[in-house]
């Protein structure tokens, strides 16, 4: 029997024409475990920018960012994400039509980076998580490496906090990021930290990404930060990497691979027939060392 995802189309139209990592959601409504890991102490919102296409630097995409800062860990993951798959578990438990769910999916399914990266956790480690087309569950962990930051004189202001620069060459990009020691919170965006204050803005030298912290929070209730990764397949890096090369280079193959009873229909968004995209652009945030 065969089963046809009809919101599939919708994302893969999308996925061509921005040139940008979409997401291509394919869910049975299975719930999600959420393990409690620890408790947010102070919420800190980035805008995001990325360049996905290397060779079109004005296809730039945005995207609202959060990071959540507990003792001895962090998370920071995609907003649009995380309201993405708040509704879609909303309209499951509900048992909302092919038609709602299609209809959010076009409304709030548009998360260019669905990375969520732990930091310090483990202890020792970090834990990034990534559901490759919505269906491949992916646990990287591995030895936390913090960036050996040159720290300059210079200075700016963000948030109207005084924020000094720094400088480090890390995961293939080169780094600068501008902290505040006047938050004494070792951390910052992704996989960034490690400086005597927290990064409010870092940028790497090829414009490809940029974080800049928009807002800030102290957590004055009890936020407990969650962790949704047990059941994802672990593997290392270079595993983890080739994933996601597979599906760059061929997103309908990798899908129907991986579930062959299910058809994808490609149409633009005139609901004409298009073919299927072949190898997208893809400039992942780490390149290796």
């Amino acid at each position: 029997m065969s089963t046809k995802i009809i919101f599939l189309s919708v994302c893969l139209a999308a996925l061509c024409a921005s040139q940008a990592k979409a997401q291509i959601i394919v869910s049975d409504g299975t719930k999600v475990v959420n393990d409690t890991i620890g408790e947010a102490q102070l919420l800190v919102q980035y805008e995001t920018r990325c360049i996905p296409n290397t060779e079109k630097p004005e296809k730039a995409v945005e995207e609202t960012m959060m990071l959540e800062v507990g003792k001895n860990l962090s998370k920071f993951y995609s907003y649009t994400k995380y309201v993405c798959d708040s509704v879609l578990a909303v309209d499951f438990a509900n048992k909302a039509s092919q038609e709602t769910i299609n209809e959010h999916m076009k409304q709030y399914g548009g998360s260019k980076l669905s990375e969520r990266t732990f930091k310090g956790y483990p202890a020792g480690k970090v834990t990034t998580l990534d559901e490759v087309a919505g269906m491949t569950r992916l646990r990287c962990e591995e030895n936390e490496e913090r960036p050996q930051w040159k720290i300059l004189a210079e200075n700016d202001s963000i948030l109207s906090y005084l924020c000094g620069r720094a400088e480090c060459q890390f995961k293939g990009r080169t780094w600068t990021a501008w902290f505040t020691a006047d938050i004494p919170v070792s951390d910052g965006p992704w996989k960034l930290c490690g400086l005597p204050g927290l990064i409010l803005k870092a940028e790497d030298s090829e414009g490809h990404y940029s974080f800049t912290a928009t807002g800030m929070e102290q957590c004055h209730t009890y936020k407990p930060i969650l962790f949704d990764g047990k059941k994802h397949e672990p593997m290392n890096r270079k595993a983890y990497d080739k994933v996601h090369e597979r599906y760059y280079a061929d997103p309908v193959g990798f899908i129907t691979g991986s579930m062959p009873n299910v058809t994808v229909t490609i149409q633009d968004e005139h609901g004409n027939a298009t073919k299927n995209p072949k190898n997208v652009p893809y400039n992942p945030l780490e390149r290796g060392k």
